[in-house]
């Protein structure tokens, strides 16, 4: 029996990620007029509990690891399972996070609640691009000690921080870069292409504690720390590209 607990956490990230998805549906666009009788649309502020429930399958996840190799209890079954419930975690509920972004983002723009679904449809690069990565990762047995291509939840944490960002931040031009269409295009772009490619990426994957291999990840929390105290929630962005620059410039010393 204790070797389904692993698999049982697994399954609460799959929850809070399948709850972050009906947050996201269930409000829809806003409308509402000001005062002086100006329709505007706005996204419901419900959504950043999305991003509140994806935080907390993305803690789930990194827990399921440990009790798997804490109770010796790791399998190909639960390999699997975590695959399947981060691809709804950290791809579908950030993808519908982006598509909800972008339809306001047209909405602000005359007739832009008639926009084509066309121009909504690339939210869902991220999941898909989550899933190919996944799927690549599970039959990959070189990644023991690093990625290759940005590992699917820490692009869904970085999306997730896009309503935080844009709801508890005091920087106007923050909050009009979170719905402006074109910033949001170039996310999933570059988000979509960071998880298949296969460029080498640091991972918490040690077999004893090590300072030279712990050092980036120490430098990593504290720019999260310091940015956090200046911009709040940008923080989260902001170490995801420290992230990815830090690892391209010690992508000789990840691999060897």
């Amino acid at each position: 029996m204790h070797k389904q607990i692993p698999n049982i956490f697994t399954l609460l990230n799959l929850v809070f990620g399948c709850i972050a998805i009906v947050v996201i549906l269930q409000p829809g666009l806003m409308l509402s007029v000001d005062d002086t009788g100006q329709q505007t649309v706005e996204i419901p502020q419900k959504i950043f509990w999305a991003s509140v429930c994806i935080g907390i399958a993305a803690v789930i996840d990194f827990l399921d690891g440990l009790v798997a190799r804490a109770l010796k209890a790791t399998s190909e079954l639960g390999k699997q399972l975590d695959s399947l419930s981060d691809v709804v975690s950290f791809g579908v509920a950030p993808g519908m996070i982006f598509y909800e972004f972008l339809r306001r983002a047209y909405a602000g723009q005359p007739n832009g609640l008639d926009v084509s679904v066309l121009w909504l449809l690339p939210a869902f690069l991220i999941p898909c691009a989550g899933a190919f990565r996944l799927a690549r990762f599970n039959i990959d047995d070189t990644q023991t000690h690093y990625f290759k291509g940005v590992p699917i939840p820490a692009v869904g944490l970085c999306v997730a921080s896009f309503p935080l960002i844009y709801w508890f931040s005091n920087k106007a031009w923050l909050i009009e870069l979170m719905v402006n269409k074109w910033f949001l295009y170039a996310a999933i772009i570059i988000l979509s292409y960071l998880m298949v490619a296969k460029t080498p990426m640091m991972a918490l994957k040690f077999k004893k504690l090590e300072f030279k291999k712990l050092w980036p990840f120490l430098i990593l929390a504290l720019i999260a720390v310091i940015i956090a105290l200046f911009l709040g929630w940008m923080a989260v962005p902001v170490t995801f590209i420290a992230y990815v620059v830090l690892s391209l410039l010690l992508k000789q010393s990840i691999t060897s």
